[in-house]
């Protein structure tokens, strides 16, 4: 009799559970009564959202491919070698002048340049510019003048090249200007010491000897007694090694009084 009143009060306790169970599920299915169709409307709405989003990340991808393909192949018309006899069989461009490569590059960056966004927009609008410096010097200087306002990586390549072109048509108070400028942005793209370097070959073009051997010392001088933080000598960048040869010619008594250049990496005495 006590086994049996056991087993009943299990029984009795698991159709408690099994109640309690089914009327949660009738409450939840009353709740949701005459609301199908409503979350199949919304299911379809998240599956459509899902869909468009990934058509959109496609599409972009897609886009940027395209992008990158074209701005490959004007790149290697910009670069391509001028030559009166192109080696036989090379399927790479080949052009007879410098004139016609510009006009040909400017062509294929002005087609990315109506048909893509940035950043190949902004790219292409740079290669333009720098190629009417062959073309239509005039027209040149003003679209990177125009485009060197600002501090992003095309403004301040836009300017370098500009300071460039007026470097070499002798407007050095102009070009010492830009170097200066180019200089105080310390830019990843065109470095101080970059910039530096020019300046100082600027200040020699106007015989200006101590400013640019003063210059030339600080950017070598600097980077040598530059220190990682574990106290390594930092490597010497090129344009300091550059300005090292300049200053040597210009100043062989100012470049004596530098400090000794670090040992090659690996090296110790």
């Amino acid at each position: 009799m006590a086994k049996y009143k056991k087993k009943r009060a299990r029984e009795l306790k698991h159709d408690r559970f099994r109640d309690a169970t089914m009327l949660l599920a009738d409450r939840l299915a009353d709740r949701l009564a005459g609301r199908g169709r409503q979350i199949l409307y919304g299911l379809a709405v998240l599956v459509l959202l899902a869909v468009a989003v990934y058509g959109v990340v496609r599409w972009r991808h897609r886009r940027a491919e395209e992008a990158e393909q074209a701005m490959g192949r004007a790149i290697a018309i910009n670069v391509a070698e001028i030559s009166q006899t192109p080696a036989a069989g090379s399927k790479d461009p080949v052009f007879t002048t410098q004139q016609e490569r510009s006009e040909r590059a400017i062509q294929e960056f002005e087609k990315i340049r109506a048909k893509y966004g940035d950043p190949y927009r902004s790219e292409a609008r740079y290669f333009i510019a720098t190629n009417y410096l062959v073309t239509d010097r005039v027209k040149g200087e003003s679209e990177l003048q125009s485009l060197s306002q600002g501090s992003d990586e095309i403004a301040v390549l836009s300017k370098f090249a500009l300071a460039q072109a007026k470097e070499a048509d002798a407007n050095f108070d102009e070009a010492a200007r830009l170097y200066g400028e180019i200089a105080k942005l310390n830019s990843p793209i065109i470095s101080a010491e970059t910039a530096n370097v020019r300046l100082a070959s600027v200040y020699e073009k106007q015989g200006k000897k101590k400013e640019a051997s003063d210059l030339l010392f600080n950017i070598v001088e600097t980077t040598r007694k530059a220190r990682d933080k574990d106290g390594k000598p930092v490597p010497e960048s090129a344009a300091s090694r550059e300005a090292a040869q300049k200053l040597q010619k210009i100043d062989p008594t100012r470049f004596a009084q530098l400090t000794p250049a670090p040992p090659p990496l690996g090296l110790s005495f």
